[in-house]
C-alpha cells in the first residue's frame, strides 16, 4: 500500500515498451478495463484487460496482473503468413503453407485447416536485461557507444499506461494522443479521493529478492 502506481508502471512497463517497440507502432484507439485493488489492499490497479486499434487495420490485446500464480508471460504477433511467439526463452515462427487471406477466400471447404511449420528461431546478440540496458545508457551518455534504441520512444510505454487508465476512469475509448489536460484533472481527482494514510514511522520492511532481473556483473 502506498506506492504510488499500479501494476501498468510497476511490474509491466518493460512489457508495455516491448508492446510498442518491437511491431514500431502505436494504437490509435484503446478501451481498458482495469480492476483496482483487486487482488490486494491497494487503490491502484492490479488487473488490466485492454484492446488496441491501430491505423493499418491491426488490433491488439494487452493483459496484465499481479493475481496470477503461476503467472504467463508471453508475446505474440499473427500475420497473414504465420504468427511469432515468444514465451519460455524461446521465439517460435508458426509459418504458413500459404497466404490465410488466400485460404479465407478460396477454399472449398468451410472448415478447412491451414498446414504449417514450426520453427524456433535463433535470437543472436547477449541477453544482458537491466544491466545492459544501464550500460548502454551511461556509455551513451558519455559518448562511447550510441543508444539501443530512439530514448523518446521511452515516453510511448507512459502514454500507452495513461491512455488505458484515462479509458477506464471514463469508461469509454479512448483516442490517441490523449488529451494531457482530461488526464491530469481525472488523476488529480483519483488522488483527492484516496484514503491511504502513510505511517511515516513505518520500518517499510519487505523482503524482495529481485537477482532474477538483473544479470551478473
Amino acid at each position: 500500500m502506498g506506492e504510488g502506481g499500479g501494476v501498468l508502471f510497476n511490474q509491466s512497463p518493460h512489457q508495455l515498451d516491448l508492446f510498442q517497440w518491437v511491431p514500431g507502432m502505436m494504437p490509435n484507439k484503446i478501451h481498458a478495463h482495469c480492476h483496482f485493488g483487486k487482488w490486494h489492499n491497494i487503490e491502484v490497479e492490479d488487473d488490466v484487460t485492454a484492446y488496441l486499434e491501430y491505423p493499418n487495420g491491426a488490433t491488439g490485446v494487452f493483459i496484465t496482473t499481479t493475481g496470477e500464480a503461476p503467472g504467463t508471460n508471453r508475446f505474440e504477433v499473427t500475420g497473414e503468413n504465420g504468427k511469432l511467439v515468444y514465451e519460455d526463452n524461446k521465439l517460435i515462427f508458426y509459418k504458413n503453407e500459404r497466404s490465410m487471406l488466400d485460404t479465407i477466400w478460396n477454399t472449398p471447404s468451410g472448415f478447412g485447416t491451414m498446414p504449417y511449420e514450426k520453427i524456433e528461431v535463433e535470437c543472436p546478440g547477449e541477453y544482458t536485461l537491466h544491466k545492459g540496458v544501464f550500460n548502454n545508457f551511461c556509455n551513451a551518455i558519455v559518448g562511447t557507444e550510441e543508444f539501443i534504441f530512439p530514448i523518446e520512444q521511452g515516453l510511448n510505454g507512459v502514454i500507452l499506461a495513461n491512455a488505458m487508465l484515462l479509458s477506464q476512469w471514463k469508461n469509454q475509448a479512448i483516442t490517441l494522443p490523449i488529451d494531457g489536460d482530461d488526464f491530469y484533472a481525472q488523476l488529480k481527482k483519483h488522488i483527492a479521493e484516496s484514503t491511504v494514510v502513510k505511517d511515516i514511522n513505518a520500518s517499510g520492511e519487505v523482503e524482495a529478492n529481485m537477482s532474477s532481473t538483473y544479470s551478473k556483473g
